[in-house]
């Protein structure tokens, strides 16, 4: 049964399996699944035997289409909004949306699921008890360097999405910055290909030169005035 006409639904971030229950259920009980990609939200119905009209929700057509989302919620259809892994508004569309919603007094609720950033945290083993996430690095040089620099002084663990064609240039950034500063790669997290490397700017950037990373990757860097245990 729906108690809320949008609801936006966490997705496994690799692994399958971590869907929960209340999940799958909200799935196969809403009017329509709103999706960043249908062909991937359409194959992981598929597995659960869940059969859903799907309606495409991305950073390019989300300004235009929530507007109708909303009044057709406001008509008494429902909706699961989705992305393609991890939670919707998340460095991921849903943030228009929910504005959308709110503006429109549309009631909506957000079921919990799997997190990449607090995944990646708990298992880098650098502080935990306090966290920045910074979403995608800066693209540009200088702006990255700042970032990065701002993250290395921190008395937090800071941590980023990153992209694999860019990360020997951004750990060697931070050589630069403090060789010696710990830092985390998280690498297709709850994949089956699933690793953490850990240890220092300096020691990652050889081993990454070495041998540089594949896949989906979250950095965490550990600020030079974080607590240690």
């Amino acid at each position: 049964m729906i108690e809320y006409p949008v609801s936006f639904v966490g997705l496994p971030i690799g692994n399958r399996e971590d869907i929960t229950r209340r999940a799958l259920t909200v799935l196969e009980s809403v009017d329509y699944v709103c999706c960043e990609d249908t062909r991937n939200t359409g194959m992981l119905l598929s597995h659960y035997g869940i059969k859903k009209p799907l309606i495409s929700l991305h950073e390019h057509n989300e300004t235009q289409r929530a507007p109708e989302i909303a009044a057709r919620a406001l008509a008494g259809e429902s909706f699961a909004v989705v992305t393609d892994a991890g939670m919707p508004g998340v460095s991921d569309p849903g943030y228009r949306l929910i504005q959308e919603l709110k503006a429109k007094e549309v009631a909506f609720t957000v079921l919990p699921g799997p997190s990449a950033v607090v995944t990646a945290l708990v298992g880098s083993g650098l502080p935990s008890d306090a966290f920045f996430f910074g979403g995608f690095l800066p693209v540009k040089s200088g702006r990255k360097g700042a970032v990065l620099q701002a993250a290395v002084q921190a008395s937090h663990t800071s941590i980023f999405y990153e992209s694999p064609f860019r990360i020997v240039k951004t750990v060697q950034a931070l050589t630069e910055i403090d060789p010696e500063v710990p830092i985390c790669v998280a690498r297709e997290l709850t994949k089956v290909f699933e690793t953490y490397h850990r240890g220092s700017a300096a020691s990652l950037l050889e081993e990454f030169k070495a041998k540089p990373p594949k896949g989906e990757m979250v950095l965490l860097v550990g600020g030079q005035n974080a607590p240690r245990a």
